[in-house]
């Protein structure tokens, strides 16, 4: 069984075009929105730049490297996908200019395959030219938003509408949002924890019923995640998106993917921290040499190394998998736990040898180790995975007397 990550020239060409794009002119025009001193800058201008970039990247040939070519989007595969994420998310803003952050990303992906044609052209066209924004409705305060069969959001049909009341919180996007895929209880004669209780709708936004009743500050401040109540919604029969009964399918469809994504775009956070933490020890003077040669420093640095390298060969894998119609549940479980574990650690390592000036805010360190703590639980927590990962090992060992089935499957 070979496994060759090399790109093709033609993918090379484009991942050097990402670099050159992200690095030369995205950085160069978002960075004085992000200096403190700048602050005094208007939001009119900073979404002008921000239009403006994402204006370039079509122009350039690199909008939508997740989307088929039918589509206007580059035609990527997953390997080639990691590695155009992972130049793009060098920058917070990057994925998002080539209109593939999520949560759209994985919204598109949901719509193409689950989507009538003329769901296709109502929700996908708009989102994929990035006149729209979207959000996706399924996690709840008063239930585990692990485990989707617990859901109390319902729908009862009443002629040809559906009437939806519930609650949900942390519905990333929502007040940009100009739709939602929103996941509620539609079948209440079914015996608790199956999985075809819940319906996924498309509903426009702003809707009566659907109420924005705040945006969650988070330990980084208010981050677009919303609180919302939802009363006696009304949507039409023709808003079921992939079938009634169907929504755990979808919902899990939608996510295996997209947490392979985050994994991608965690890797550019942490080959940043990586690169700070080695220019901040070779800089650095203390004691009587530099940081870089002092061997707790060296351990520091060379954890990172073999940390990001793993999550690297890890996600590429997953990547190869779901590229060859493979089932790739368990590897992008252990990635996604993996790589959001390490991003921490990594992160971490990088603050400890900034000292002061990494706590502070004037690197970007401080705002990424925010973020990569939200990663161990943004979708799926480190645990869910964990028990998901055991027991796949474990049915692996009672199918076959070994569990190698579980480890990648690979020749070794």
């Amino acid at each position: 069984m070979a496994i060759d990550f090399t790109l093709a020239p033609e993918h090379e060409e484009i991942r050097a075009r990402v670099r050159t794009f992200i690095q030369e002119t995205v950085i160069p025009a978002v960075k004085p929105f992000e200096d403190s001193a700048e602050k005094a800058l208007t939001r009119d201008a900073y979404l002008r730049t921000i239009v403006g970039l994402r204006r370039r990247a079509k122009e350039e040939g690199l909008w939508l490297p997740h989307m088929p070519e039918e589509w206007g989007g580059m035609g990527l595969g997953h390997v080639e996908l990691a590695m155009v994420q992972a130049e793009a998310a060098k920058t917070r803003l990057g994925p998002w200019v080539l209109n593939c952050a999520a949560p759209d990303e994985g919204n598109m992906h949901t719509l193409l395959h689950w989507g009538t044609d003329e769901q296709k052209e109502r929700y996908l066209r708009p989102l994929l030219d990035g006149v729209t924004m979207s959000c996706f409705a399924m996690t709840e305060p008063e239930v585990a938003g692990s485990d989707p069969t617990l859901i109390r959001t319902n729908a009862v049909k009443d002629g040809d509408e559906w009437v939806i009341n519930g609650h949900k919180w942390f519905i990333s996007n929502a007040r940009r949002a100009s739709f939602a895929i929103l996941i509620a209880k539609t079948e209440f004669d079914l015996p608790e924890g199956a999985r075809g209780a819940n319906t996924a709708f498309l509903v426009d936004l702003p809707a009566e019923g659907w109420h924005d009743v705040r945006e969650i500050e988070t330990m980084h401040g208010s981050t677009g995640h919303s609180e919302i109540v939802i009363t006696d919604l009304r949507v039409p029969d023709s808003a079921v998106l992939g079938g009634r009964g169907n929504g755990h399918r979808l919902g899990q469809y939608r996510l295996g993917p997209a947490r392979l994504a985050h994994c991608m775009r965690w890797i550019a956070q942490a080959e940043t921290a990586l690169d700070m933490m080695v220019g901040r020890a070779l800089d650095r003077y203390s004691h009587g040499s530099r940081l870089a040669d002092k061997q707790g420093v060296q351990w520091m640095i060379a954890d990172s190394a073999m940390e990001l390298y793993q999550c690297k060969l890890m996600v590429l894998h997953a990547a190869s998998k779901i590229d060859k119609g493979e089932d790739f549940r368990t590897e992008v479980s252990m990635a996604k736990h993996f790589v959001a574990n390490s991003l921490n650690r990594i992160v971490d390592r990088a603050i400890q040898i900034h000292g002061a000036l990494g706590y502070s805010t004037d690197t970007p360190l401080a705002h990424m180790f925010q973020h990569a703590r939200w990663a161990r639980f943004a979708d799926g927590a480190d645990e869910i995975h964990q028990m998901r990962i055991a027991e796949r090992t474990i049915e692996a060992y009672r199918a076959t007397g070994s569990t190698r089935a579980a480890t990648g499957g690979l020749p070794l």
